[in-house]
């Protein structure tokens, strides 16, 4: 299918994270199945930090949690980089799949990821812009010397000329199509087992576009991943039907109310980027490198302080986004998996580093081990409505490691982490305990 040719897309109702709307859902293959609860995971962006975060935690989930299948779930929603392993999942591809391929890259047929993709210059997109300064000058210098406008007014005359992105992601079209085209998956959202929706937003509109949704569903799976990650400034905007589309995480973080229109039972989410709290004394198993530790942010310089404004204000605007969905969605079971804030290491790390992506997927896989230990009790409680339990032995097997060399844990040592578990998990059943309960 020729994306550029243009062609009507009919806009499903998109909303604010604080006020979801009601799209109806699709009849047949995707259906409640009899005696099966409806589960849907959303997962968030955060460039390749944020992909390797979700890959780690999900390994932890899919052996901790029996009864739980992450590729055999009724909805997917997928945001900038989380739309890449969303679509992964909706395919069939497990997550210890992913991690082969993402992070370790020993997949023997067919590399799944290479992060040259996301280096190459998009020399087109300069190409297309430098065509542009000889006439934009020409006009800046009119402005300048004949108006005798100011120089902040003539340079104004050049910003048609500035790139809208400095990489190409055009690869990443390419390479995913090739993935999703082996046999048993599919680039075709309407060919698929399950339902999968990619959030891009349109560049002209700011409005969602729900990829996968009714009226969105013929554009391809690999086009739409490509869409929804397309960062502005970093990577130019996508091209589809005639529209240009950019990174989905400008409108809302997560878009789970695209699922949970659907009337789901229990909702999974995965938010890989938090606000560092320099205040509170760091988690234990959260320690970066020697020396790597900051004790204000400000010590960090003009990154760090980006990197926390931008934390915050996605953050603050999907909490706002999961109380609304708490009352908008009383009969859905709501479970939210995040990065803790005292936690230095994924906080220091590169978001678009893939360096150390061994290392921080290791990190995120024990540090959710370690999220579902503490809190046993009320994850038990929560996840046994919808036939899932813990599996404990998993969880207290001190060998257990996804990729990183593992060094065994003394006996001391052992014995503080099963205390310091005991202990959290009784402030999390006594604050359970406090909390009034749902009604039946």
């Amino acid at each position: 299918m020729d994306t550029k040719k243009a062609r009507s897309l009919r806009p499903v109702p998109a909303s604010a994270d604080h006020g979801p709307a009601r799209v109806p859902g699709r009849s047949g293959k995707r259906e409640r199945r009899a005696g099966r609860p409806r589960i849907a995971l959303a997962l968030a962006g955060g460039g390749p930090l944020g992909a390797i975060y979700e890959i780690g935690a999900l390994c932890a989930l899919d052996e901790s949690l029996d009864g739980l299948d992450l590729t055999q779930l009724d909805h997917y929603v997928g945001v900038s980089a989380g739309g890449f392993v969303a679509a992964a999942l909706a395919n069939g591809m497990s997550p210890r799949e992913l991690c082969a391929g993402f992070i370790e890259n020993s997949d023997e047929s067919a590399e799944v990821f290479d992060p040259s993709w996301l280096t190459v210059p998009a020399w087109g997109e300069f190409a297309r812009r430098a065509i542009m300064l000889p006439g934009l000058t020409a006009s800046a210098l009119w402005r300048l010397l004949v108006e005798r406008r100011s120089l902040i007014s003539a340079l104004e005359r050049l910003g048609p000329g500035l790139p809208t992105g400095a990489f190409a992601s055009d690869e990443v079209d390419r390479r995913l199509a090739r993935l999703f085209s082996r046999k048993g998956r599919t680039n075709d959202f309407r060919q698929l087992k399950t339902q999968l929706t990619l959030v891009a937003t349109n560049l002209d509109s700011g409005e969602a576009a729900p990829f996968g949704r009714p009226g969105w569903d013929h554009v391809p799976i690999s086009k739409a991943v490509q869409a929804s990650s397309a960062l502005p400034g970093l990577f130019p905007p996508v091209e589809i039907d005639a529209h240009y589309f950019v990174d989905g995480a400008l409108k809302k973080t997560l878009h789970a109310s695209v699922a949970l229109d659907e009337g789901m039972d229990l909702m999974l989410c995965l938010n890989p980027l938090v606000p560092f709290d320099a205040t509170l004394p760091e988690v234990s198993r959260g320690k970066p490198a020697a020396g790597a530790r900051i004790p204000r942010i400000v010590d960090g310089g003009l990154p760090s302080v980006l990197s926390q404004t931008f934390r915050s204000m996605i953050h603050s605007r999907m909490a706002l986004g999961m109380k609304g969905y708490e009352r908008a969605y009383p009969d859905t079971d709501i479970v939210l998996f995040e990065p803790d804030p005292r936690d230095p290491e994924l906080y220091l790390a590169n978001t678009f580093s893939y360096s150390q992506r061994r290392h921080l997927a290791e990190h995120a896989y024990q540090q959710t081990r370690h999220l579902l230990r503490s809190r046993r009790a009320s994850f038990s409680a929560r996840f046994a409505r919808h036939g899932i339990r813990l599996n404990m032995n998993a969880l207290e097997d001190p060998k257990r490691q996804l990729v990183a060399p593992h060094k065994p844990a003394t006996r001391i040592g052992q014995a503080l982490a099963s205390l310091q578990d005991v202990m959290e998990n009784l402030g999390d059943l006594v604050a359970a305990r406090a909390r009034p309960r749902r009604a039946a």
